[in-house]
C-alpha cells in the first residue's frame, strides 16, 4: 500500500512539473512583452507554436507548343493587365452601390445613388474604356462576372431596368460582345493562371 501511495505521489509530482514546464514554455512564447500570440501544441514532448502562413499558389511552368501559342498567351496576358484596373473599379463601385442602397428605403434617394454610380461609370467609359479592343472588351465582361458574381446584363437590368439592359445588349452584340457572358474558371484556365501569376485576388474571395 505504501508503495502504491509513493508511486501515485511520484506521478502527481511529474504531472505538476510537466505542467509548470508547459507554462514556462508558453510564457516564453506568449510573454507580456511579445507582440504575437499563438496557440501551442505538444509534439514529441516539445511545445510547438501554431503559425498560420499565407496561401501559397503553385503554378506550373508553361510549355508552349509553338511560337504562335506563346505569342497568343502573352497577348492574352497583356489584355488582362489592360482591363484589370477597370474590373477592380467596377467590382468596388458595384459593392459600394449595393451597400448604399441597402441603407435607405427611400426610392428617390436610391435613384440618386444609382444615377451617381451611372455618371461615374460613364465618365470612366468616355475617358478610357471606349478605347479597348474587342478582345479586351470580351475579357472585361468575363472578369466583371468573376469579380461581382453577376453578369453585366444582370447588373444593367437591376439598375436600369429590363428594357435598357436589352438595348445595351443589342448594341454590345453589334460589336461582337455578349453582356450575358459568364466566367467559368475551368474553361478559362489561361486567364485564371495569369491572374494567379500576377497575384490578383478577387473581392469575392
Amino acid at each position: 500500500m505504501k508503495f502504491i501511495t509513493l508511486m501515485l505521489l511520484f506521478c502527481c509530482t511529474l504531472a505538476i512539473a510537466n505542467a509548470q514546464d508547459d507554462k514556462r514554455a508558453a510564457s516564453v512564447i506568449l510573454g507580456k512583452n511579445d507582440t504575437v500570440k499563438t496557440y501551442l501544441t505538444k509534439l514529441d514532448g516539445e511545445l510547438v507554436p501554431w503559425i498560420v502562413l499565407p496561401e501559397v499558389v503553385i503554378v506550373d511552368t508553361r510549355i508552349f507548343a509553338s511560337a504562335q501559342d506563346r505569342a497568343n498567351y502573352f497577348r492574352l496576358k497583356y489584355n488582362i493587365m489592360k482591363v484589370l484596373p477597370y474590373v477592380r473599379f467596377a467590382g468596388a463601385r458595384y459593392q459600394k452601390l449595393q451597400r448604399d442602397l441597402a441603407l435607405t428605403g427611400d426610392k428617390k434617394q436610391q435613384k440618386i445613388l444609382i444615377k451617381a454610380c451611372e455618371t461615374e461609370v460613364k465618365g470612366l467609359f468616355n475617358k478610357e474604356i471606349k478605347n479597348l479592343t474587342i478582345d479586351q472588351g470580351e475579357i472585361l465582361i468575363k472578369l466583371i462576372n468573376r469579380e461581382t458574381g453577376n453578369t453585366s446584363y444582370d447588373m444593367l437590368k437591376e439598375l436600369k431596368g429590363g428594357f435598357k439592359a436589352f438595348v445595351f445588349q443589342s448594341v454590345a452584340k453589334v460589336f461582337g460582345h455578349n453582356l450575358k457572358e459568364t466566367y467559368d474558371r475551368d474553361e478559362q484556365r489561361d486567364i485564371e493562371t495569369i491572374l494567379q501569376q500576377v497575384g490578383y485576388v478577387s473581392m469575392q474571395n
